[in-house]
Order: C-alpha cells, then sequence, then structure tokens
C-alpha cells in the first residue's frame, strides 16, 4: 500500500477560470488530481443525462422557447468542502456545447453558506436539462469532502490522519476517495489487488497463526507490497511486528489497548484503527498515538451537502 496519497494543502491560490472546462485539476498539485479520464468522465456524465431524460424533458420543451437564454448560479446552501465540479461543469457542456462558465471556487475550497461557486450563461432548456445531474454528482461528492474535513479538524495538531475505507459505491470508488482527498483525508488501499491485508476471517483460515499468515502472503506478494495485519490484542500486534508486518490494523480496540499497542509497534510498524469511528470519539483515538484512522462512514454514510442553483 505505501503511503496513502495526500489530500490538498491547506492554503491554496487558484487562478479564476472563464471556460467550460472538462476536468478542472490542481496543476500545481497532483495529489488533488481529478481521477477520470476525459472521456470516461463524458461518459459517465452522459449516461447520467440520459438516466434523467435530460434530452428529452417534456416540461421544460413545453414551457421554455428553444432560443431562450438564461443565466444561473451554483450556489452554496450550506457551508462545506468541494468535490465533483468536473462533473456538475460536463453536465452542462454536454447539453449545450456553448455554454459560458465562470468557476469561482474549486474542489477541495472551503465555502460559507450563501456563497456562489461558480456562473452558467446558456441556452435555458440545457440549464434546466443539467440541473439536477449537476448537483446529484456535486451534492455527494461534496458531502463527502465535507464530512472528512470536519474529521480532519478534530484531529489537529496530533500525528494522526484520516483515511478512506473500501466501503464505496460501486462503480464511483474513484471518485469517492477523489473526494476524501478533496477534504483533506488520504486513501486507503484502492481495491483488493493494491495491498495486502490479513484480517480476522483469513487469520481464521490459518488456525490464527499470525506469523504463518504473514509468510504465506510474503512468499505470494509482489516485491515491496506493503503488508497489514488485523489485530484485536496488543498480544496479535506483537506476533504480526514480530513477522515483519508493515502495518497492524487495530480493530475496535479500546483507547488503553490501543496505547500499548502502539507502544509495542512503534520504530517497527505503522499503526492504523479502525472500527466504529464517530466524530465524538476521533480525537480520542487520535491521541493514542495511533498514525492512520480509517472512518468506513466518510464515504458510506456522508450525508449530502445542501447546493442549489439559482436561475436570475
Amino acid at each position: 500500500m505505501g503511503s496513502p496519497e495526500p489530500g490538498p494543502p491547506e492554503h491554496r491560490s487558484l487562478p479564476r477560470m472563464i471556460t467550460p472546462m472538462s476536468m478542472p485539476v490542481y496543476d500545481r498539485d497532483a495529489a488533488l488530481k481529478f481521477p477520470l479520464k476525459a472521456a470516461d468522465l463524458q461518459r459517465l456524465v452522459r449516461d447520467a443525462l440520459d438516466e434523467d431524460q435530460a434530452f428529452n424533458d417534456v416540461t421544460t420543451i413545453a414551457t421554455v422557447v428553444s432560443d431562450r437564454r438564461a443565466r444561473a448560479t451554483f450556489v452554496a446552501r450550506q457551508s462545506g468542502t468541494l468535490a465533483g465540479m468536473a462533473l456538475a461543469l460536463e453536465a452542462f457542456r454536454l447539453l449545450d456545447p456553448k455554454v459560458a462558465i465562470r468557476v469561482d471556487r474549486e474542489d477541495g475550497w472551503r465555502v460559507a453558506e450563501g456563497e456562489p461557486l461558480f456562473f452558467v450563461t446558456g441556452h435555458a432548456r440545457a440549464l434546466l436539462g443539467a440541473e439536477r445531474v449537476a448537483l446529484n454528482f456535486m451534492q455527494r461528492l461534496s458531502g463527502i469532502a465535507t464530512l472528512t474535513a470536519r474529521f480532519v479538524d478534530i484531529v489537529e495538531g496530533t500525528a494522526a490522519r484520516i483515511l478512506d475505507t473500501r466501503k464505496t459505491t460501486p462503480g464511483w470508488r474513484a471518485l469517492e476517495k477523489y473526494a476524501v482527498r478533496a477534504g483533506g483525508g488520504m486513501n486507503h488501499r484502492m481495491d483488493l489487488a493494491s495491498a495486502v491485508l490479513i484480517k480476522d476471517n483469513h487469520l481464521a483460515a490459518c488456525d490464527g497463526d499470525v506469523a504463518l499468515a504473514v509468510r504465506r502472503a510474503r512468499d505470494m506478494a509482489p516485491a515491496g507490497m506493503q503488508i497489514e495485519v488485523e489485530c484485536e490484542t496488543p498480544q496479535q500486534v506483537q506476533a504480526a511486528v514480530d513477522a515483519g508486518a508493515h502495518i497492524v490494523l487495530l480493530d475496535n480496540m479500546a483507547l488503553e489497548p490501543m496505547r500499548e499497542s502502539v507502544r509495542v509497534a512503534r520504530g517497527r510498524a505503522r499503526t492504523e484503527a479502525s472500527g466504529g469511528v464517530t466524530l465524538s470519539t476521533v480525537r480520542g483515538i487520535a491521541e493514542t498515538g495511533v498514525d492512520w484512522i480509517s472512518v468506513g462512514a466518510l464515504t458510506h454514510s456522508a450525508p449530502a451537502l445542501n447546493l442549489a442553483l439559482d436561475f436570475d
């Protein structure tokens, strides 16, 4: 697994863009680079528009004349952290290739309630047809970024970093992990082939022999691949680091056993806390000295950020 990918820096000066960009990214920092290629981005957004029948919006076709133009503002209805701008812009661009867009805020930005994010000017039918798809993408991903940022803020001042998990929406993993980075978090392994993570069920298949499981993993895994072992007690942590594990996952441990596990692993393996982490418990976990805290809720339970498109 290596070191997880970092999120965006705390302070950033970005140029204002006046273009219907397909893939806005931070050119000076690859850490937050948008994860989809242009063709994949376009395909995903077009599928969403087709699902919504945006090219056959009977209400708009019936009530809005075809040459009517409009201007609208994409605005935050609550404070939060942004992610998914490229998807929203692509929705408008696909329905009106000549749409004019001015982007004032970018992915990774923390915005206040009422703050404008971008402005669109184009055919009224296109703006109305793209509205819901653009909102769905940005509200979902910005919700993940916003929840991640809350966790990151709470552990500020400790050495712990906030990580995601594989508890993602099928087909959306790259986007949701990108949203975690936009919120200042870091990515755990992308998939089952990215790193070795020996969990309790794997250990059960080895009769609980941690050393045997690690040895088998080392023999099979590609050279240099990180090996992580899920542990429930400091004794298991000791066995894992003695066997040469690079990372120990402290699964649902109480704080005192977690502190002891950190002491056992210090200087020999990274420590990752996981299991039932909440906004109310994460600070105490961070103060045990763990390196990483993985939070499944970042991607499986983040509430959508309230955004809206306001027409002039």
